[in-house]
């Protein structure tokens, strides 16, 4: 493992932000969501597209606080400009489980 500076790990800007928005992606090439994500009045409204099928659905994502990227560079999957990266984790399985919080927080507030 290499190790990392904290001047590194300070550059990566990760938020709190709530799932306004959860919609199947059929373009993708694996299976997705669209996401909008609300970051609150300083960053906005985010969207991103997330491979998480297998453990989700829409409806239950609506609502829920995750943990996100907000400062990668925007990027363009098919038809869809992703705006940030929602973290998670891989199981064994493959499937991906979201970063969350335990408690609710603001929307933007920034993992420290």
């Amino acid at each position: 493992m290499n190790s990392l500076q904290w001047s590194d790990f300070q550059k990566v800007d990760i938020r709190a932000g709530t799932i306004v928005q959860a919609q199947p992606f059929p373009e993708a090439r694996r299976p997705a969501y669209k996401l909008h994500v609300d970051f609150g009045p300083q960053i906005g409204i985010k969207k991103t597209s997330a491979q998480i099928t297998d453990l989700y659905d829409p409806q239950e994502l609506v609502g829920k606080q995750v943990l996100a990227v907000v400062n990668f560079p925007p990027k363009q999957i098919g038809p869809f400009m992703s705006e940030c990266l929602v973290t998670g984790l891989h199981q064994a399985d493959g499937s991906v489980v979201l970063a969350s919080v335990d408690k609710p927080l603001a929307n933007g507030a920034r993992l420290a």
